[in-house]
């Protein structure tokens, strides 16, 4: 039986053992999938199990994205541009690190009656799936990027490699159409603490996280006349496009998959 993980720290709040066991099932695959909180000094042991073909294969998650690049052998196109990484297979002894988060943000926006086209977006935050999102909103064609992170040096960073984001301090509120939550906060259900009482309504209030289903920072942006939407939708996507990197099958997404990750 061949056994696939989910690494990241923190890890608990992660539905894709539930998402991918149900597939493998559905599908007749003799695999299974766990997820493993690790540290930074077990990534490189942790990597090389797949070397070593006692893992089929690993999503990454925060907050090591990046932090796996230098010890796999090649990176998809994506994965190149983006230097972030959450899904990794051994293909012919080389291990290849993709990243199926942007193809993932992609089709769940156009899945939003929200058209983003021409729009101005600003984004909490400059880890972990940040540099998909740019990537993908990029190729949506949206006017504006603005970043904004509570480590402005991150965000600075974050503009070098990619010269079309504007970055400002946190705690600043520029006027934007969408603004995404692509920081932790809300994992356990804290408040971002910022002051959206003069952003206005018809925006879209997008958060990464998908687990608790509705953060404080969705239900304000609810309270202000706000269309808000999480994660869920792009997490699912972004899993499909691993199974597929995985399995070579392209599971299916219906209705019993939605109830299957509401019940938690």
């Amino acid at each position: 039986m061949k056994k696939y993980f989910v690494i990241g720290n923190p890890i608990d709040h992660s539905l894709s053992p539930k998402l991918h066991n149900y597939w493998l099932k559905e599908n007749k695959i003799d695999a299974i999938y766990h997820k493993k909180k690790i540290n930074q000094k077990d990534l490189q042991t942790t990597i090389l199990e797949i070397k070593e073909k006692k893992t089929g294969g690993i999503n990454v998650t925060v907050p090591f994205k990046k932090s796996v690049i230098p010890y796999l052998d090649k990176l998809s196109p994506e994965a190149e541009q983006t230097q972030s990484v959450n899904t990794i297979i051994l293909n012919d002894n080389i291990l290849v690190g993709h990243n199926t988060d942007i193809s993932g943000f992609t089709k769940a926006i156009k899945d939003l009656s929200f058209n983003i086209e021409g729009k101005k977006i600003f984004i909490l935050g400059a880890g972990g799936v940040v540099p998909s999102i740019i990537f993908a909103l990029n190729k949506m064609n949206v006017s504006e990027i603005i970043i904004s992170n509570r480590t402005r040096q991150k965000a600075d960073d974050l503009k070098s490699q990619f010269k079309i984001i504007n970055v400002i301090d946190w705690g600043n509120i520029p006027k934007f159409d969408m603004i995404i939550n692509a920081t932790s906060l809300g994992l356990n259900n804290e408040a971002l603490n910022l002051n959206f009482s003069e952003v206005g309504d018809n925006k879209l209030f997008y958060d990464v996280i998908y687990n608790p289903s509705e953060t404080s920072f969705l239900k304000e942006g609810k309270k202000l006349g706000n269309q808000s939407e999480n994660g869920k939708l792009m997490f699912i996507y972004q899993a499909l496009e691993a199974f597929k990197i995985w399995h070579g099958i392209e599971p299916e997404i219906n209705t019993d998959i939605l109830k299957l990750l509401e019940n938690d």
